[in-house]
């Protein structure tokens, strides 16, 4: 038996708004509406919005985790855009050896996070990953 995700729903005061907000500033495919729910296409999953107040975790540890967190190929146009719809980043750009990440609060308040994986920080000099080392001489 296969298991994966199908639906992932997240609930918005203003569901057009927040429609809007996924379809022009982080870039996703509008597929289908029904009972006005807004869907978008996740590549064969299924993000729904619904009408409501969203609710934060309790006491949570990590105290600052996203509830969705979007992979994108070019973070960098990513934060443009997002620059652009004047989507504030609270926490600015976090990184590690691997990705780089940025959070926000969609307009219903739900922490979302956008991150490139596999990044490699040329930033560094004279700091080479065996990930990056294989990339360069195409052994990946």
């Amino acid at each position: 038996m296969s298991t994966r995700i199908a639906v992932v729903s997240l609930w918005a005061p203003d569901v057009a708004a927040t429609a809007q907000f996924y379809r022009d500033v982080i870039g996703l495919r509008s597929v289908k509406q029904r009972h006005k729910r807004p869907h978008f296409d996740l590549g064969g999953t299924y993000l729904v919005l619904l009408q409501g107040r969203p609710a934060p975790a309790q006491d949570p540890v990590p105290a600052r985790f996203p509830l969705l967190a979007f992979a994108v190929d070019d973070l960098d146009t990513a934060l443009e855009r997002l620059q652009e719809h004047q989507v504030d980043l609270p926490w600015g750009v976090g990184h590690d050896a691997r990705s780089r990440w940025a959070m926000f609060h969609d307009p219903a308040g739900n922490l979302i996070e956008l991150v490139q994986e596999d990044w490699e920080p040329e930033e560094w000099p004279g700091v080479r990953s065996k990930h990056a080392q294989h990339k360069r001489d195409g052994r990946e």
